[in-house]
């Protein structure tokens, strides 16, 4: 009413105006320009819920994290926020904690406050889930970030894991290092498979064979994070085990840095008596001491990726539509300072 008074204008000349309705096009140019300025003088804020109650539209797109302290997450949220910075979807960031009954409970609230679409960022504990694929496959356009779900139905965006190990295992080898040992990821884990079968086709094509021995797998965890102390105590087993090795292939870079924990802890440097080389290219990998080397996940072109898909099944009115069901982005390797020649 204050922008009415102010403006001249009537109360539904003004809310058709602020409100975008479809008869503000039956007001002049001059009318609308002078009601919006008055409002901005004003300080006048549209109701966003009145007005998505009216329009049925939230333009929000639910960002649900499985653990925002994994450090997998950092690039990929910042990927998601760019890409939906000019598209006036406003993201919003749910931290499920590793839970999933609170994940359950955040995509039942996602759904009660109608966000239009939904990005799950989902770390290496994520399990596929019941609730989210019926979302996906009936009502909700679905991107899952970092984990293929695809045969279920939800879309899903990763980097090629395959090929990422098979780089790590070819790096070391053009260092020269043949004695090689490998700390994989949990069994149920398919990326740990896929990388494993990346390392094992460049074994097989250079020659280089691996003693079971060389092989060792990190338990089922209940946090990202502790794959650092497993890293640390499995790199120990083999070395009080007598187990002679120049080279650590880690899972991932947090169970990188648990391998250059117990080599230290044993008195060996690294690289200078061992190599060793991550998968992730997380934030604190290029800040390490050594610095790690390692093979780069495209973060956050993965989140970028994924609000694109999302926000184009919005447009098109449809979940069937927009983005492969499957997108692989091709990883990097970055050398840095823990791997070196022999």
């Amino acid at each position: 009413m204050d922008v009415a008074r102010a403006s001249g204008y009537s109360v539904s000349s003004v809310s058709i105006v602020l409100n975008d309705a479809p008869l503000a096009d039956n007001l002049s140019a001059k009318t609308r320009r002078k009601i919006r300025t008055v409002a901005e003088k004003l300080g006048y804020r549209p109701h966003v819920f009145a007005r998505s109650l009216r329009t049925q539209r939230s333009n929000t797109i639910g960002v649900i994290v499985f653990d925002m302290s994994d450090p997998f997450c950092t690039l990929i949220l910042r990927g998601i926020d760019k890409q939906l910075q000019p598209t006036g979807f406003l993201p919003v960031v749910m931290d499920a904690h590793n839970n999933r009954e609170r994940f359950e409970r955040y995509l039942e609230m996602a759904l009660e406050r109608r966000v239009e679409g939904l990005v799950v960022v989902a770390n290496w504990l994520f399990v596929s889930i019941a609730a989210l694929k019926q979302q996906a496959k009936d009502r909700l356009p679905t991107v899952v970030v970092g984990r293929d779900l695809h045969r279920s139905g939800v879309r899903s965006v990763l980097v090629d894991n395959e090929r990422g190990g098979y780089l790590a295992l070819r790096h070391l080898y053009e260092l020269g290092h043949r004695k090689v040992n490998f700390l994989l990821g949990p069994k149920q884990l398919s990326d740990s498979g896929r990388r494993w079968a990346g390392m094992k086709r460049f074994a097989v094509q250079s020659g280089i064979e691996i003693a079971a021995s060389r092989v060792l797998q990190l338990p089922g965890l209940s946090d990202p994070l502790t794959g650092f102390s497993s890293g640390a105590e499995l790199t120990g087993r083999w070395l009080r085990d007598g187990t002679r090795f120049t080279a650590i292939a880690a899972f991932d870079d947090m169970t990188a840095f648990g391998a250059i924990r117990g080599l230290n802890n044993h008195g060996l440097r690294v690289p200078e008596d061992c190599s060793v080389i991550g998968f992730d290219d997380v934030p604190m990998a290029e800040l390490a001491t050594p610095s790690l080397t390692t093979i780069r996940q495209p973060m956050e072109s993965m989140g970028r990726y994924a609000a694109e898909v999302v926000s184009a099944q919005i447009s098109n009115g449809s979940v069937r539509r927009g983005g492969e069901p499957l997108k692989l982005l091709a990883p990097e390797l970055v050398v840095r300072q823990s791997t070196a020649g022999l």
